[in-house]
């Protein structure tokens, strides 16, 4: 299992807190909600096993695509 703590600041508030991401699962796509403003944080992993790499995108996922 791989399991890491990451510090996050929250698109919304800017309110910095500490997530656990569990990287076993793979490419993942999941909300949490903020702990101060209570707003939702969009946040994408992606695993990377040939560069032993964990990458972590955090967004307040407000923005339309067109």
């Amino acid at each position: 299992m791989k399991l890491k703590t990451q510090t996050i600041c929250c698109p919304h508030c800017g309110h910095h807190q500490r997530i656990e991401l569990d990287a076993s699962g793979g490419d993942q796509e999941f909300y949490d909600d903020c702990r101060v403003c209570c707003n939702p944080i969009h946040m994408r992993l992606h695993v990377d096993d040939a560069n032993r790499k964990i990458e972590l995108w955090v967004d307040g996922d407000d923005e339309q695509l067109y």
